[in-house]
């Protein structure tokens, strides 16, 4: 029996190429069990003139399905279904279940109820995107990536693309970073010193557990990261908050008995403050002092673009106190998941034996490709773009916010890509971004950024990473209007 023509409906709106969406059509058909085995497809004439497309298009795709085993070539009887197509499962479909076992109960909310900072999975269609940490396409060197990716993907890097690494991290990688990202940040550090991961909330997550656990405490930052109390609610350790200042984290307020102290001294988030050296060194001496471990997050190092990177904290420290926790979300894209952890070769050591019982590692080919885009300077050049783009974006912020007179709470010296923002004391930001959601804008309610028994409402956070600099004056004056509406 024949397939006819008009079983295949080209949508205006596809994504991919016309042959590959022809070979989805061909593929889905099969593996939905609509197209079966021995059936004959439509003439390559046939289909071009039913999709309105070149015949020459068609021919190819069928080229391609019969190289895939979709499709067989009989002679000049044209093409068919093959008889070694793959083939779904021929399973009855169930009816759902009600569920029988109470997971509310069972799990206590540990996770789910825990604070964070919602953002929209569509903010790519609101007008003015104030969000944090989302990449944007027009700074985004995306020819230079793909070739990365291909070059990951040839024969030469099959072992690469293709091995169970075990425990072990692309060697190519770790060279580049013991090579060209760490000495950045003045670190120097041997192979078995360094961990990939995948991101920094899961170097976080891993730190976490190696570190702490019922009976230990950890100090954190008041504002701070709301990831990491994430990671440390159910790790059962108790967890203090420490309340920041206009220089970040102050040694002299950490309390006695702290196993661990989570930092991000650099770029204090959400604040942006960087910690000056005098209070760097008064903190590892405290350390050393008081005996406990620095988990340092440098998260946005490469955006210092209005004053030169201060030295990191595992720069400077000389017992070996400190964990650098790096990532590559913020400087080539979030969505890459690729991080690393710098420490001692026992803690390191340890860190691995978890992840490997985790996930292995992280996935050779997305290694591969960072360690192309690296060692053939895009990364560089990438970094370079992105410097000038957000000095541009911070100065249109800048003029905007004084304009409408909105206050800012802390926004760093060194760069950054966002504003630390205080709206007055009668204003709840949340019910301010539900607002400000119907007239196009985001923005981001600080509130998951404190200590939950203390946690102000009218704090809120905007980023310039992902909006345009001609979209930032209307943008910051519909947020003016809407808060002195409230």
């Amino acid at each position: 029996m024949s397939i006819p023509a008009e079983a295949f409906v080209l949508p205006p709106a596809g994504r991919g190429t016309l042959q590959q969406r022809i070979r989805q059509m061909v593929t889905e058909g099969v593996l939905s069990g609509r197209f079966r085995a021995g059936q004959k497809m439509p003439s390559s004439r046939g289909l071009a003139e039913h999709l309105g497309i070149s015949r020459i298009t068609v021919t190819l795709s069928y080229a391609e399905l019969v190289s895939a085993d979709y499709l067989m070539a009989r002679g000049r009887s044209g093409y068919f279904i093959s008889e070694n197509a793959p083939r779904a499962p021929e399973l009855q479909a169930r009816a759902p279940r009600a569920e029988g076992v109470d997971f509310a109960a069972l799990t206590g909310g540990r996770f789910s109820r825990l604070a964070t900072v919602k953002r929209p999975l569509d903010w790519e269609n609101y007008q003015f995107p104030f969000i944090y940490g989302q990449a944007d396409a027009s700074l985004f060197d995306h020819q230079n990536w793909r070739l990365c990716a291909l070059r990951a993907l040839g024969r030469k890097d099959f072992a690469a693309l293709t091995s169970d690494m075990y425990d072990r991290d692309d060697p190519l990688l770790i060279e580049h970073l013991l090579r060209s990202i760490l000495p950045r940040r003045g670190i120097a550090a041997r192979e078995d010193e360094v961990l990939l991961t995948m991101g920094a909330q899961n170097a976080l997550w891993i730190t976490t557990a190696v570190l702490l656990g019922a009976g230990r405490r950890a100090a954190v930052e008041n504002p701070g990261y709301s990831g990491l109390r994430g990671v440390l609610a159910p790790s059962g350790s108790e967890v203090i908050s420490v309340d920041v200042d206009a220089d970040g984290l102050p040694p002299d307020r950490l309390p006695k008995g702290v196993d661990v102290v989570f930092t991000t001294a650099s770029h204090q988030c959400p604040t942006n403050a960087t910690m000056p050296l005098e209070r760097r060194l008064a903190l590892l001496e405290a350390a050393s002092r008081e005996n406990f471990v620095i988990v340092e997050d440098d998260y946005e190092f490469e955006m210092s673009f209005l004053k030169p990177v201060s030295p990191a904290l595992k720069s400077l420290d000389s017992e070996g106190r400190v964990i650098y926790a790096g990532s590559f979300s913020k400087s080539v894209f979030p969505g890459m998941r690729l991080g690393y952890l710098v420490g001692p070769a026992s803690f390191i050591r340890e860190a691995r034996a978890l992840r490997l019982m985790m996930l292995r590692h992280p996935p050779g080919h997305i290694q591969r490709t960072v360690a192309y885009f690296l060692s053939l300077g895009h990364y560089d050049a990438l970094i370079n773009r992105m410097r000038n783009a957000y000095r541009r974006r911070r100065q249109v912020m800048e003029e905007a916010i004084r304009d409408n007179g909105l206050a800012v709470a802390g926004q760093g010296g060194f760069g950054g890509s966002s504003f630390w923002m205080r709206a007055p004391a009668g204003v709840d930001t949340e019910v301010l971004a539900e607002g400000l959601r119907a007239e196009g804008v985001l923005i981001e309610p600080g509130r998951a950024f404190f200590a939950p028994e203390q946690a102000p409402k009218n704090f809120y956070r905007l980023g310039y990473s992902s909006i345009s600099p001609a979209k930032i004056p209307e943008g910051i004056a519909r947020i003016g209007r809407a808060i002195r509406g409230a």
